[in-house]
């Protein structure tokens, strides 16, 4: 059995200030395998930068703030992954 190659487990420096404390993350089901999403409410927001940045329209602020969602999408996909990956690989 080949192992596979570790990759390092990422950190986040900080969350945005627009972040709910509460209900910021859901949790669905694909294939029986729990994947971590984020909540509508924190898509709208990301959506709304999102459109901002390609009108060219960010502040400074707005855009580390982008930066920051950037940063915990990255986190949720490693997490789902590493999900995903521990599941499989106990399947027979």
């Amino acid at each position: 059995m080949a192992s596979s190659p570790i990759h390092p487990f990422p950190k986040l420096q900080r969350l945005p200030v627009t972040l709910p404390i509460e209900g910021a993350v859901r949790l669905e089901l694909q294939e029986g395998i729990p994947v971590l999403r984020t909540s509508t409410a924190v898509q709208k927001q990301i959506t709304a930068l999102l459109h901002k940045q390609q009108a060219s329209e960010l502040s400074a602020k707005e855009a580390e703030e982008f930066d920051q969602y950037e940063g915990i999408d990255d986190y949720l996909s490693f997490l789902n992954r590493v999900v995903r990956n521990l599941l499989q690989s106990q399947q027979p």
